[in-house]
């Protein structure tokens, strides 16, 4: 039997996106740390907009701060017009706790908002050119190329508020996972849930995780301040809390995403997919082809198990579990051929 998922290992709840003030933020480090605290968080990968600050003076027996920061392209503005750009957006995490070096680095260019006060603080290889970026699959592929021979962990996020497609995102090589969800986007009034992005990439043959974010910036006007957060979450299965540990799971897919369900065990044996979950309303199992396969709760119950068979013409699956509530829990794609 090959578990995927287990009940009997450690689950760490995780915001992968992030900004502080750091860059165009409201809230400091330390306060993002305390409100994700109370929330049940114990990981926040801290990816303020194109500057990498490393944060481990937050980090304790019960919190990890993840290094990282966010890198964005876009079509030229005075062309195109903003609400018409085109834009790609990835967050670069560090799957190296004492990684400084920032790659991709432009001396001048491309710092926004508080993001400029934090110009000398980053590290970066001086004998390095100024980091060129042209909106397109070739700039967008270097980055990611460089990011993952660097050792970081390198999503793509929110195609929908980025104006992407298939078009586009078809183009784009090697990345580690692909948002599936993106908590700010969405509250902002996208349909920022992508499954149907995932599915687009995976069916191109791309290898890629799922995760879920927040995309935090905490500068909504209406609600709390910390509006935009809460939404959307990673439960990452790591052995320990040490960011050793943590990236190894991120390296290896050891999590899920979610907006409110959970998965305990995810197991696969003898073309047998068996999955247990929080109370739900509905699991079903999506494959690299037509076939899906659902379990349905009964009128006024609910389902915390399924199985799912499965066979090589399948070429992959992964599980959605739906709640009362309509939120999502979904699993990453596993390959046949790999299990």
């Amino acid at each position: 039997m090959k578990q995927l998922l287990s009940k009997n290992r450690n689950y760490y709840k995780a915001n992968l996106h992030c900004h502080s003030t750091v860059s165009d933020g409201k809230c400091t480090p330390q306060e993002l740390k305390t409100a994700y605290r109370k929330e049940g968080y114990s990981i926040i990968a801290f990816t303020d907009h194109n500057v990498m600050i490393p944060h481990h003076d937050l980090s304790d027996d019960n919190f990890l701060a993840l290094t990282g920061y966010e890198i964005d392209l876009c079509e030229d503005y005075s062309v195109v017009g903003f609400p018409k750009v085109k834009a790609c957006h990835l967050c670069l995490i560090s799957l190296e706790k004492d990684k400084q070096q920032q790659i991709c680095w432009h001396r001048t260019d491309y710092l926004q908002s508080n993001a400029v006060n934090y110009r000398d603080k980053v590290c970066f290889d001086e004998t390095e050119p100024d980091f060129v970026r042209v909106y397109g699959p070739e700039c967008i592929n270097e980055i990611i190329r460089r990011g993952r021979e660097a050792n970081f962990f390198v999503t793509y996020n929110h195609p929908k508020w980025s104006m992407e497609s298939l078009e586009q995102y078809k183009y784009y090589k090697n990345m580690n996972a692909v948002e599936i969800y993106n908590n700010m986007s969405f509250i902002e009034g996208r349909d920022e849930y992508n499954p149907d992005v995932y599915d687009d990439l995976l069916r191109d043959g791309k290898r890629i995780y799922c995760i879920a974010t927040d995309d935090t910036h905490s500068f909504h006007p209406f609600g709390s301040p910390y509006n935009d957060s809460f939404g959307g979450f990673t439960m990452i299965q790591a052995e320990c809390l040490t960011y050793e540990s943590v990236a190894e799971s991120l390296k290896n897919g050891n999590f899920y995403a979610s907006t409110g369900p959970l998965i305990y065990d995810l197991s696969f044996n003898d073309g047998k997919v068996s999955i247990e979950c929080s109370d739900s309303k509905v699991i079903s199992l999506t494959t690299g082809i037509r076939t899906v396969q659902t379990v349905r709760a009964e009128k006024d119950k609910s389902v915390s198990k399924a199985v799912f068979d499965v066979g090589k013409g399948d070429v992959y699956f992964r599980i959605t579990v739906t709640d009362e509530h309509g939120k999502y829990a979904n699993t990453n794609a596993y390959f046949i051929d790999e299990l």
